[in-house]
């Protein structure tokens, strides 16, 4: 599923795609700039959005087999919640 897929199952839910699109793209945006902000974003049951430090490090080209170095950076990281983990594991 694609954001496009989202939006057309929420708008099946609400009848508008104009109100559902507004409220994907709202609900996105507001996670993004949270977390960028570096504060967590936690919604229960779902999961935890939140900002990550990932530390410098060498890498190697597959190509060319050289050294690279890789700064340190922030990534944004997803912890999945109890709910969500029950409702994946339950549909094997």
């Amino acid at each position: 599923m694609n954001k496009r897929d989202l939006i057309d199952a929420i708008s099946d839910r609400l009848g508008d795609k104009k109100t559902a699109t507004e409220a994907v793209n709202a609900v996105l945006e507001t996670i993004e700039k949270t977390v960028a902000d570096g504060d967590k974003v936690a919604i229960t049951g779902f999961g935890v959005f939140e900002k990550s430090e990932r530390a410098a490090r060498t890498a190697r080209n597959p190509a060319t087999g050289a050294q690279i170095d890789v700064p340190a950076q922030y990534v944004p990281k997803f912890r999945a919640g109890s709910d969500f983990k029950a409702r994946v594991n339950s549909e094997k």
